[in-house]
């Protein structure tokens, strides 16, 4: 039996700590955030509110989720997630079934492979990019904020490599038996590489629900923005509505509600959808992420 020496204890003592400290800080802003929401204006503004919330209340989440361009946004990005994982993980996968192959099953694999490849290094620059979504008819629509992105070449690189590691013994047996490629595909390849699928849906999600540049260029109108670039622009620029256009009633809940708690809180139910879903993906993510990248 293998017994660790004194260094070697002390050694993983001081990576449990300095990794239990880096979580402490990735997490102590969510936590004082969280508390920021649920605290009253005065305490909010004075500076007391720390990781535990003063003069507790929901004012601001009520206030929030009865804000109509906060709702209208937080459905765009719904809309947004929907269209765009679909759309992203469909061509992810059709693109990285043939590139997966051997060279002499797919001529010019290589090619290929190299012309995505450049893609990441090399990019049209922000003018092009624009022009060419303006020229194509998508401004100010939720397709101007998926179709430029419509193939992630970083999530197909990691899904063919994925489809490289599987038995290649598999898919001749299947073509023995007489199945096309859309029947491996289906049958074969997908349900095999289900944590591979499972992290780039996480990729997908979380990249479309948290973008807000392309919303802020693409949209010309504040109702099509998206919820990440609507609390951008709050984030900048203090949101004056919530005086000017506030009724009797909802000037009473101002008096408990302040500028900074109301952010918290929207900021807060942002988070929220991507905190719910990455439980449900975690066991996958991982052995996804190492299997999809060792291979080349």
């Amino acid at each position: 039996m293998h017994h660790r020496t004194f260094g070697g204890k002390v050694f993983e003592g001081v990576n449990h700590l300095f990794l239990a400290a880096c979580a402490l800080l990735c997490i102590f802003p969510i936590i004082h955030v969280l508390a920021v929401s649920f605290s009253g204006s005065t305490a909010a503004a004075a500076g007391q509110v720390t990781l535990w919330p003063v003069e507790f209340n929901l004012s601001s989440y009520k206030y929030a989720l009865n804000n109509p361009q906060f709702l209208t946004s937080f459905l765009v990005s719904l809309e947004r997630v929907a269209l765009g994982l679909s759309v992203n993980m469909l061509l992810t996968i059709f693109a990285a079934y043939p590139l997966s192959k051997e060279r002499s099953d797919l001529y010019g694999r290589n090619a290929y492979s190299w012309y995505l490849f450049i893609t990441i290094i090399f990019s049209g620059g922000l003018i092009p990019w624009y022009m060419t979504v303006k020229q194509l008819g998508l401004m100010d629509s939720v397709w101007a904020l998926i179709l430029p992105g419509a193939v992630p070449v970083f999530n197909v690189i990691i899904l063919l490599n994925f489809f490289r590691q599987l038995p290649k013994e598999i898919g001749e047996s299947a073509f023995i038996d007489g199945a096309g490629h859309w029947t491996i595909l289906s049958r074969i390849y997908l349900p095999l590489s289900k944590p591979a699928l499972a992290t780039l849906v996480l990729f997908t999600c979380v990249g479309h629900w948290n973008a807000w540049f392309d919303g802020l260029i693409l949209m010309s109108s504040p109702h099509h923005y998206p919820l990440q670039t609507y609390l951008q622009t709050i984030m900048i620029n203090r949101d004056m509505s919530l005086f000017t256009t506030a009724s009797q009633e909802e000037l009473k809940m101002l008096s408990e509600v302040s500028d900074r708690t109301l952010k918290s809180a929207q900021i807060f139910i942002a988070a929220a959808p991507i905190l719910a879903v990455y439980p449900f993906l975690q066991k996958y993510f991982m052995k996804g992420i190492v299997v999809g990248s060792v291979k080349g």
